[in-house]
């Protein structure tokens, strides 16, 4: 838990370089450090040491982004969720485990919680209500919202679905 505590206390403070470097790796993950650094007029050296830093803060992870509409048959949706409580930490972590969710945003509105989920399948939007959300007793009322054309909205593939058979778990 310190550990934690000690990587968000760091990650607040990221210099232009830092940002700078993520930006050359947002627009492209592959290129590599030299390119970078003759750019930002910098050594080698020092991007490499910038990018092992802020993996190592958990700051910044590079990892290949699909576009939804490209990987084939699926659903898109954004769940609004109203909880019964205040535990808004606890249930986000809660709802960040469930399959196929992408991501988990506690938010101010008439939600508490606003939950990215991609699913393979027709029906995995209402076997995601039946059977992984159900089970958690905080929720009061939810809100999907099918997202039938999306822009500029990439996803971690790591983060895709993953079906139930038998009691295993499959990718």
């Amino acid at each position: 838990m310190k550990e934690e505590q000690e990587k968000r206390k760091y990650s607040r403070y990221l210099d232009t370089l830092d940002k700078d470097i993520i930006d050359e790796l947002q627009d492209d993950g592959r290129r590599t450090y030299s390119k970078i650094a003759s750019k930002l007029k910098v050594s080698e050296g020092t991007v490499r040491k910038r990018v092992k830093k802020l993996m190592d803060m958990d700051v910044f992870k590079v990892a290949g982004l699909i576009d939804p509409e490209k990987y084939g048959e699926h659903l898109l949706a954004v769940v609004g969720v109203q909880l019964g409580s205040h535990n808004l930490l606890e249930n986000a972590q809660r709802f960040s485990k469930l399959n196929g969710v992408i991501s988990v945003g506690i938010v101010t509105g008439r939600y508490d919680l606003i939950c990215q989920v991609l699913f393979d399948k027709p029906d995995g939007l209402i076997k995601f209500f039946t059977e992984e959300v159900s089970k958690i007793k905080d929720v009061k009322s939810t809100e999907t919202f099918i997202i039938y054309k999306a822009f500029n909205w990439k996803v971690n593939l790591n983060k895709r679905p993953r079906v139930r058979e038998k009691g295993n778990l499959l990718k």
